[in-house]
């Protein structure tokens, strides 16, 4: 895990046509560069999610094509309180670089002392967390909690960027509500403060996930003229097409893909596919589904131990082999298998039961 942290993102200019509130224009557009790692200049973002964007999760976006990764949302309190959940988390193995780990928190002096045990683990990047819409989060004013209180915002970030060698980046939401979306001017005071590049969500913290989200405020992000570090837009990027469209349409520097990579890996892949040839690939087939599967199971069970890699492969299955018919019952069976092995010969079982089924009727 050793290496010299990287701390600051390096731009290149490029020319290209970019479209920005509906408009082609011609436009020097920037390539995103983390220290010396080149992003390239539209990359893709694991996004970190809660009990997914582990390390066995991990392997398989990078393998697909993703361009940087996240971790699990680690808590501040947690880190200094040597909590070994929260510590195991900050696990980062080389072929998964470049890679970002994300805190929480709301008491300043918590957040600047995680800071310094992040660094400890080398990362490229510490990112901070300002969009969870969880209860349990946010009543403790961490997360998207502390959209209500800007000031405390900036007052954080500003003290953890001058508490690590780190570049500091910042992922949030619109606002707390429809009331108070202040994008922004939040934009503006992070980058005034230090961070590097900001990931926004297109919902506030009242919507949760329900309802599209919104990308205009996003696009007004992109074209302030105060903006200069990458803006990472987030939300309801689920498909190629979409991806492309709203590359286009908002501007954005990257897209930050979440809950649309749960059982589909691929989507970084298809996506990178997409843009660089117009064209869509195939679906994958029943084949390499399982076969991912399997790897995916091995990988859990190796990095945390048969009975809890088991038990938490099972929130995956459902989104591996969603469009399947009579998926049912083999689900039922996947989520009560007590070990790898059982697994594997289940899975095995399901690609000899589906091989008939064409890959181009699979639902990614």
């Amino acid at each position: 895990m050793a290496q010299t942290a990287l701390n600051f993102f390096e731009w290149g200019p490029f020319f290209e046509e970019k479209k920005i509130g509906g408009i082609f224009a011609p436009l020097f557009q920037t390539m995103a560069k983390l220290g010396d790692t080149e992003l390239g200049d539209f990359p893709l973002l694991l996004a970190p999610m809660e009990d997914v964007s582990d390390p066995p999760f991990r392997f398989l976006c990078k393998e697909q094509g993703c361009d940087m990764m996240y971790t699990e949302f680690i808590s501040v309190e947690g880190l200094i309180r040597d909590a070994q959940k929260s510590l195991q988390k900050l696990d980062i193995y080389e072929h998964e670089r470049p890679i970002g780990v994300q805190i929480f928190g709301a008491e300043l002096d918590s957040m600047m002392r995680a800071a310094e045990i992040v660094e400890e683990a080398k990362p490229e990047v510490l990112d901070i967390n300002y969009g969870c819409p969880v209860k349990k989060v946010v009543c403790k004013m961490a997360g998207a909690g502390i959209l209500r209180d800007i000031d405390k915002m900036v007052k954080l970030t500003d003290a953890v960027v001058k508490s690590t060698s780190l570049p500091v980046t910042v992922k949030t939401r619109l606002g707390w509500d429809n009331d108070s979306i202040f994008i922004e001017e939040v934009a503006e005071r992070l980058q005034d403060v230090g961070i590097q590049a900001i990931s926004i969500h297109g919902r506030t913290r009242k919507q949760m996930y329900k309802g599209e989200a919104d990308w205009a405020h996003i696009a007004r992000v992109v074209e302030n003229p105060r903006i200069h570090i990458p803006v990472f837009g987030n939300g309801d990027i689920d498909s190629p097409q979409k991806a492309v469209e709203y590359k286009n349409r908002y501007g954005v520097d990257g897209l930050m893909i979440g809950r649309a990579s749960i059982g589909n890996p691929w989507i970084f892949r298809d996506i990178k596919h997409y843009v660089e040839t117009g064209e869509l690939l195939p679906s994958p087939g029943i084949k390499d589904k399982i076969a991912v599967v399997k790897r995916h199971i091995d990988h859990s069970v190796s990095w945390k131990g048969e009975k809890l890699g088991v038990l938490e492969m099972r929130r995956h299955y459902g989104q591996y082999f969603r469009g399947l018919p009579e998926i049912k019952t083999w689900r039922s069976r996947l989520v009560q298998a007590p070990v790898a092995e059982e697994l594997h010969q289940i899975l095995s079982e399901m690609e000899r039961a589906y091989s008939h089924i064409d890959e181009l009727q699979l639902v990614k």
